[in-house]
C-alpha cells in the first residue's frame, strides 16, 4: 500500500487518471483546483475550494474519485470534501475571476486560463488552418473570418485557441466574453422566466468579441437557437467578432435550423485533427518543460504512440507516468511507464499503421487499386491518390522519404518529397481535399483500433 506517501502524491495520481476520464470543462471547474490534504484511517481527504463543489462532487463525482483513489492506494478508502482555507490574494483572484465570468470586464481580471496562450498552443499540420485563423481574429477582431467557426473532437485544442484569442483580446482593452454553450443556455431561459432579457440582450450584444464554445449543444432548442439567432445577428451587423467551437462541423448539424447553420459558414469554417506522431511528442516534451520536470525521450514516444486521439488524453497519461514514479519511488523508465499506462484502456496500443495498410485504403477511397499507387500511371487522380498516401505515411509513422519512396514503386526521394509538400501546401486551401484526409484518417484509426 501507498499509505506512507504523502496524500498531495497520492491526490496528484488521482487527478492524472481523471484528468483522462472527465471532459475537460468538468476536470477545470471542479477538480483542477483541489488538492490532497490527508490520508488516515482509511479515510481521504480532499480540499476544494467552495461549498457548491463539495455539493457537487459529492452527487456527481465521488464514486468514480472513491473507485479510483482505491486502484492507486490499493486498498479500501472513505473519501470526504472540505474547504480548503485560501490565502487573502487566492480569495481576491477568485472573487474578480467569478466577476469577469459574469461581466466580462470590469476591472484588471478575466476568466481565461493562464496557460492556454497561442505560444503554449502547439501547431502540427492537424490544426495550423485553426491556429492561423484564431490568431488573425484576435489580431483584428471582426474583419477578418467573422464568423470563425472550429471543429473537431474532444480534447484537441478547441477550447485552448478560444482562451488564446480571448487572453490576447483581453490585453488590447476590447470587451470581450468567454461562455459555453450551456451556460448561454441558462442565462437566457433565466432571463426569460424572471423577464430579464433585457439585461440579457445588453450583456451578450454589447461585447466587441464572443466566444462560444460547443455549440451543438444548442442542438433541439428551439427556443435557446431564436435567442442565439438574434444575438449572433445583432453582434455581425455591428462587425462584433464571434468565434464558436463545436465537436462537428455545420452541415453535420441536421436538427440546427437552417439560417443558422448557413450563418456559421458565413466566414471560416476550420477544423482540427487528431495530431500526428510528431506533434503529439512536441506537445509533450512542451509539457514536462512546462511541468518542469525530467522525461526521457523513449518515455515521450512510448506515451506518443500509446496515445493518438487526444491532447487531454497525452497530458493525462503523462501525468500518470510522472506521478506513478513518485509515488513508487521508482526512475522514470520504459518499464514503469508500460505499468503505469498497462490497465488504462483509452492507453492500449493500436495495431502500428504501415506504409502497405495506409497505401491500401488511400488507393480503397479512390476507387483505385494499390499496384496503380506504386506504378508509373500518371493521371490526376491516380498522382493525387499517391500523393495523400504519401503525406498521410508521412505524418503517422516514421518513414524516411526514401522509404516511402521504396514502398510506392522505388520512387525517388525528391519526387515523395514533392508530394508530400504538394499535399501540405493544398491541405490548408482546399476543403475537399481536407475532408479526404480527415475521412481517410478516422477510417485507419478505427480500422487499427483493438
Amino acid at each position: 500500500m501507498l499509505v506512507k506517501e504523502s496524500a498531495k502524491e497520492i491526490w496528484e495520481a488521482v487527478l492524472g487518471e481523471l484528468q483522462l476520464q472527465l471532459t475537460r470543462t468538468n476536470y477545470d471547474t471542479w477538480l483542477r483546483d483541489t488538492v490532497g490534504l490527508g490520508y488516515q484511517a482509511n479515510q481521504f481527504v480532499v480540499g476544494v475550494p467552495s461549498p457548491f463543489a463539495i455539493e457537487w462532487l459529492e452527487k456527481r463525482l465521488s464514486s468514480l474519485i472513491k473507485k479510483t483513489l482505491i486502484g492507486i492506494i490499493g486498498d479500501e478508502v472513505n473519501v470526504r470534501f472540505q474547504i480548503q482555507e485560501q490565502s487573502p490574494t487566492a480569495r481576491s483572484k477568485g472573487n474578480n475571476k467569478s466577476l469577469a465570468s459574469t461581466n466580462y470586464r470590469k476591472t484588471g481580471s478575466n476568466n481565461f486560463n493562464p496557460k492556454y496562450t497561442f505560444d503554449s498552443f502547439i501547431v502540427g499540420n492537424c490544426n495550423r488552418l485553426a491556429h492561423a485563423a484564431a490568431l488573425g481574429v484576435a489580431e483584428k477582431p471582426g474583419h477578418v473570418y467573422n464568423p470563425l467557426f472550429i471543429y473537431g473532437g474532444v480534447g484537441l485544442g478547441k477550447t485552448h485557441l478560444l482562451h488564446a484569442i480571448g487572453r490576447f483580446v483581453y490585453q488590447t482593452r476590447l470587451r470581450v466574453l468567454y461562455v459555453s454553450t450551456e451556460q448561454f443556455t441558462n442565462e437566457f431561459i433565466k432571463a426569460i422566466r424572471e423577464r430579464k432579457t433585457e439585461e440579457f440582450r445588453q450583456k451578450y450584444r454589447s461585447v466587441d468579441v464572443l466566444l462560444i464554445d460547443d455549440i451543438h449543444f444548442i442542438i433541439g432548442k428551439e427556443q435557446t437557437q431564436e435567442g442565439f439567432f438574434h444575438t449572433f445577428n445583432d453582434l455581425h451587423n455591428a462587425n462584433r467578432q464571434i468565434v464558436i467551437t463545436s465537436d462537428r462541423p455545420p452541415k453535420s448539424m441536421p436538427l440546427l435550423e437552417d439560417r443558422l447553420r448557413s450563418r456559421f459558414g458565413w466566414g471560416l469554417v476550420a477544423d482540427v485533427q487528431p495530431p500526428a506522431l510528431e506533434t503529439r511528442l512536441a506537445i509533450l516534451q512542451a509539457k514536462a518543460e512546462e511541468n518542469r520536470i525530467s522525461v526521457p525521450r523513449e518515455v515521450l514516444d512510448l506515451i506518443a504512440r500509446k496515445v493518438q486521439k487526444s491532447i487531454r488524453e497525452l497530458e493525462g497519461s503523462l501525468n500518470r507516468v510522472v506521478a506513478f514514479s513518485r509515488l513508487t519511488k521508482t526512475p522514470l523508465t520504459l518499464e514503469l511507464a508500460g505499468k503505469a499506462l498497462a490497465e488504462f484502456p483509452e492507453t492500449a496500443p493500436r495495431r502500428a499503421l504501415t506504409p502497405p495498410l495506409i497505401i491500401a485504403n488511400v488507393a480503397k477511397y479512390f476507387d483505385l487499386e494499390p499496384e496503380a499507387l506504386a506504378g508509373k500511371q500518371r493521371d490526376k487522380p491516380t498522382a493525387l491518390a499517391r500523393h495523400v498516401a504519401v503525406y498521410i505515411i508521412r505524418e503517422e509513422t516514421q518513414c524516411s522519404f526514401n522509404e516511402i519512396g521504396r514502398a510506392l514503386g522505388n520512387r525517388d526521394h525528391s519526387a515523395i518529397l514533392r508530394g508530400y509538400e504538394k499535399i501540405a501546401l493544398e491541405i490548408n486551401t482546399s476543403p475537399q481535399l481536407r475532408r479526404d484526409v480527415i475521412e481517410l484518417r478516422e477510417e485507419l484509426y478505427s480500422r487499427s483500433d483493438g
